[in-house]
């Protein structure tokens, strides 16, 4: 469907989300930030590198509609950014040349070229129809004019612009802006041990939980007993006493508190007021994107203005790296401010002309989230003035003002910067990309632009086994509708020599994932034949794979991931940093099982419980009828497990024999009989077992604090979940058969209804798991004679040759195969049991899917960072002090630089070593050679060998052994004591030895390769 033809702004969204182009950006922004977006008209004046940046990023977002303005012809230079320009455009207006394929990426968007003649600057009387302006490299005093007129008229405005490894931006959204939510953080929420009756209303926590609130913060209560005052109460503001108490003020008027009670964090929206540029030229307010250049956003502050002053006298920038025009550059900063950093100004006028593709990545994505934050109200813009330098990607050995000189080239911003010599240094750079997703694609993007590997001895590898599917192309911006079902690496490759055909034949694509199973591919020949590695990956496993890889191989690693709105980059060099296996996020904190089954107080424990649910019902059953059909004696095998056995019998006989659906129509009756079971036979067995008035070993309530007692549900069609429930449970159980499925809610009211429902009698002796530590009763018992019975009223297998079921394989982004439907109402019921607060379809498929929120403008802020340190892996700088690890939170906004870790000693004698060192041994010696050459080098005693998971030798297995394992080659070593042949492509063998010295005290060293 044509953007076009759509009736409203809030069409357009709605068609869009319905089709799951927006599927990860809605849990960064939400429903009600996009469709404030997709009700803003964008306005961006200059599309070179930056501004085309913004428009991407902000066409993918969804809002209303881009405008684009810029009249000026298209210069070669400008290829050295501008990924949608290709050469054939030179010389026509840069906008015009642009606009169509800025269009492509988002159908619902649409995308125009205001026009206008060259020479002719953007003026007030066309920014009338816009709710956000977004200036590009306009001169200061055209951003003034506009600003004015903005300022007084209630349109957000943005200017920014870069010079090289500089960038600027500049915000004013208004005397009075309203942020509806600073942070995009989900509210905190918890449980109440105690709420004091006095003047300070001390609220304290149940169980030592965290409150993870703020002074200033604002709360409101549910569930409270004997204070009922509060429960709905009005937002009240808090003070943090601690990390388990805060006060809500004087409650000494309220009732006496009792028991129970919630606290929600209310988000309270937050009136921000901005200056006008005119006047906050003159007293500015910095936002400090790297503490360790505090003052540096001072000196960049006048000389950005020293720059538009001195190119409104010369009629022109300064000269690349020409110390005339930068000691003038110099003079006329300091008439501003006479304390500024002359070097770092110096340097400013140096690149003035230059433009450099990581840092439009930069400041473009930085840029479009601020548009999103005027048009959404979702999150804290930044105020006001922005000064951003990556002055340490520079090369080590500094151009000279001649090697910085334009040739011609689409590389001559970046030339301006780095010079000829550097560029031809990353021509010729061999990189290996892993994985071709969002992160992928934007740094494919931004190496095509640089020209990395476009020389002859250049090449990047880029892998990745996954094909392209709908909800990608709002992120992945290399991939178009036409794409859909491609694999993803050859898509983006031919996409990016597209953009550059200096590329062509110089990205070599592959499918085959990084893993043990590979290794005959990336292998030593691999490796060799190349510079680095690039992860561009979503799992840590992966990436903990390649980390390994680049220590084994002694390549520097580029690591980079987001979360919403947060990103963080890593980078990892040989001999210097540690590695990003170092150190490891804490592990995910794991619901306790007994709360997830019998105790659930959040959504979460219902989400959690409704998935496993999932998998009871339409997988795991359908498994084991299918392996009892299939596998030999698997009845039997099953048997030697008691406790499951009977269970997974009972299954194999209630899916094949007893429950045996003939008809859709019985379908609905088994799901209508599976809601009895889950929530109201289930339940009322456990209050049996527990009862409302039951009391702890304490005397205490047992039903309290966290343990919400539950209440059985009593079916009713009308009831939307109700039957949201059965029409989902039953069409999933047909797909197990085979049988085809229906939607038609008459005929599932009609036969539910009509179900007779056993009557529930509860069992007495019924265990419940109470806590974490007692053991879990089995729902089936291991009575081999039960068993027998059962195991009769099976069919023998060969009386169904070739009778399969349809194990169901889950699939969250399919929105009509009743996966999540079925999820979502299986929990919203449970949650009613409970009086839990349901969730709505959108939430529960993110916890259910484990979807990772994702927005373009993070992974262009990210990636662009990424690029930046490469240029100085390809420098070969020697110094940590040289590298920057990242961490960005676009909501807040936050940046943060650190200093990578260095790779932590350790010593064996007078030997420091780290991670990066390894011994080696060449042409497959023995496992005598090895021992020996340990003890006369190093005088040290190897006590045991081992090679994956072989333990080889060890001091104690024996004279007769070692005497017959000493004496063998390493490779007839493993291959006696695995049982296994070495595989014909292994060209070495990572081998771990314990030592001791001559003390007898054991000693670390660096593992072995033994090289066959």
């Amino acid at each position: 469907m044509a953007a076009t033809n759509l009736a409203s702004a809030m069409d357009i969204d709605e068609a869009a989300i319905d089709e799951g182009l927006y599927s990860r950006q809605l849990y960064v922004l939400g429903h009600e930030a996009m469709k404030r977006m997709a009700a803003s008209n964008i306005l961006i004046v200059g599309v070179k590198g930056l501004g085309i940046e913004i428009a991407k990023n902000v066409a993918l977002a969804g809002v209303k509609s881009v405008t684009i303005y810029d009249p000026e012809p298209v210069q070669v230079q400008d290829l050295s950014s501008q990924f949608f320009l290709r050469a054939e455009d030179i010389g026509q207006p840069r906008a015009e040349a642009a606009v169509k394929r800025l269009a492509e990426l988002n159908a619902y968007v649409p995308v125009r070229n205001l026009g206008g003649q060259p020479g002719k600057e953007i003026t007030v009387d066309l920014i009338k129809d816009f709710q956000v302006v977004v200036l590009c490299g306009a001169s200061l005093q055209k951003q003034l004019e506009i600003n004015d007129w903005t300022h007084a008229n209630g349109v957000h405005f943005i200017a920014a612009e870069m010079r090289g490894l500089f960038g600027s931006a500049f915000n004013d959204f208004g005397p009075k802006f309203t942020v509806v939510d600073p942070t995009g953080e989900q509210p905190h929420t918890g449980m109440i041990a105690s709420i004091d009756r006095d003047g300070e209303g001390v609220v304290t926590c149940l169980e030592e939980t965290r409150h993870g609130l703020e002074d200033g913060d604002f709360v409101t209560f549910t569930e409270v007993q004997g204070m009922e005052e509060l429960n709905g109460c009005e937002p009240r503001k808090i003070t943090v006493k601690g990390p388990y108490t805060f006060s809500i003020g004087d409650t000494s008027n309220l009732g006496e508190y009792k028991t129970g009670g919630i606290f929600t964090q209310v988000k309270m929206p937050r009136i921000l007021e901005f200056k006008s540029l005119r006047e906050s030229l003159k007293s500015p307010e910095f936002f400090i994107t790297d503490f360790a250049k505090f003052d540096r956003p001072a000196a960049l502050h006048a000389g950005f203005q020293a720059l538009w002053e001195f190119q409104a006298q010369q009629q022109r920038p300064p000269r690349p790296r020409n110390a005339e025009d930068a000691a003038a550059v110099v003079a006329l900063a300091k008439k501003l401010d006479a304390d500024i950093d002359e070097k770092v100004v110096t340097e400013l006028s140096y690149q003035a002309t230059g433009d450099v593709t990581p840092l439009a990545a930069v400041i473009g994505g930085f840029v479009a989230q601020e548009v999103l934050k005027a048009c959404s109200a979702k999150f804290t813009p930044m105020q006001q003035h922005l000064y951003f330098d990556s002055l340490e990607s520079l090369p080590d050995e500094l151009p000279s003002e001649a090697d910085c000189q334009p040739v011609g080239s689409r590389y001559d911003g970046q030339i301006a910067v780095f010079g000829k010599t550097f560029q031809e240094r990353i021509a010729n750079h061999r990189q290996f990309l892993v994985g071709s997703g969002a992160i992928g694609c934007e740094m494919l993007k931004n190496w095509s632009m640089m020209g990395l590997a476009s020389g002859p001895r250049g090449v990047i590898h880029v892998t990745d086994l996954d094909t392209i599917e709908k909800s990608n192309l709002n992120r992945q911006f290399l991939f178009r509708a036409k794409d859909l079902g491609k694999f993803k690496a050859e898509v983006a490759a031919a996409a990016v020599a597209d953009m550059n055909p200096d590329l062509q034949g110089k990205i070599q694509s592959k499918q085959e994932p990084v893993g043990p199973d590979t290794e005959n591919v990336y292998g030593p020949d691999f490796f060799a034949g190349i510079d680095g590695v690039t992860n561009a990956l979503d799992n840590v496993k992966a990436r903990q794979y390649m980390d390994q890889r680049c220590v084994f191989y002694l390549k520097p690693l580029l690591e980079s991931g987001t979360l919403g709105t947060k990103g963080n980059t890593q980078v990892v060099v040989p001999y210097l940093t540690e590695s990003y296996s170092s150190s490891q996020d804490p592990p995910e904190k794991e619901t306790p099982s007994c709360t997830v089954k019998n105790f659930p107080n959040a959504i979460q424990h219902t989400i959690e419980w409704s998935r496993t649910e999932f998998d009871n019902l339409f997988v795991k059953p359908a498994q084991a009828v299918n392996s009892y059909l299939s596998e030999p004696n698997y009845i039997e095998n099953n048997l030697k497990y008691s406790g499951q056995s009977r269970e997974q019998i009972e299954q194999v006989v209630s899916y094949l024999v007893t429950n045996k659906p003939l008809t859709f129509e019985e379908c609905i009756v088994w799901a209508r009989l599976q809601f009895e079971e889950r929530y109201n036979n289930a339940i009322r067995q456990l209050l049996f077992s527990l009862p409302k008035d039951a009391t702890s070993s304490t005397g205490q309530p047992f039903w309290s604090g966290p343990k919400r007692a539950p209440d059985p549900l009593t079916f009713d069609s009308s009831d939307p979940t109700h039957l949201e429930f059965i029409i989902a449970a039953a069409n999933l159980h047909a797909y197990n058969y085979g049988l085809r499925g229906e939607t038609d809610p008459a005929l599932f009211k009609k036969v539910a209804d009509s179900v007779i429902v056993p009557e529930f009698t509860p069992k007495s002796g019924v265990k419940v798991q109470v806590n974490e530590n007692e053991p879990v009763q089995q729902e089936g018992g291991s009575d081999s004679g039960d068993a027998s019975e059962l195991m009769r009223q099976l069919p023998a297998p060969s009386s169904l040759v070739g009778y399969r079921l349809n194990p169901v394989e889950f699939e969250k982004d399919d929105d009509t195969n009743f996966h999540i439907d079925f999820i979502t109402a299986a929990s919203n019921l449970r949650a009613m049991n409970y009086k839990i607060p349901v969730a709505d379809r959108h939430t529960t498929k993110q916890i259910a899917g484990k979807i990772i929120p994702a927005i373009a403008t993070t992974t262009s802020l990210v990636t662009g960072l990424v690029c930046l340190e490469l240029y100085k892996i390809i420098d070969g700088k020697k110094k940590l002090e040289n590298y920057k690890n990242g961490f960005v939170n676009l909501a807040l906004p936050f940046f943060g630089f650190s200093e990578p870790i260095a790779a932590p000693k350790n010593k064996y004698g007078e030997t420091e070593w780290t991670l990066w060192d390894r011994f080696e041994f060449h042409h497959n010696p023995t496992l005598k050679e090895i021992v020996d050459w340990f003890k006369k080098e190093h005088n040290l005693d190897i006590t045991m060998v081992s090679q994956g998971v072989s333990m080889l030798w060890s001091s104690f297995i024996g004279k007769k052994k070692t005497e017959e394992r000493l004496p063998l080659k390493f490779s007839k070593l493993v291959e006696t004591v695995s049982k296994k042949p070495v595989p014909p492509h292994v060209k070495h063998l990572i081998v771990e030895v314990m030592v001791s010295d001559e003390e007898g005290e054991d000693v670390e060293v660096p593992f072995i390769v033994v090289h066959l």
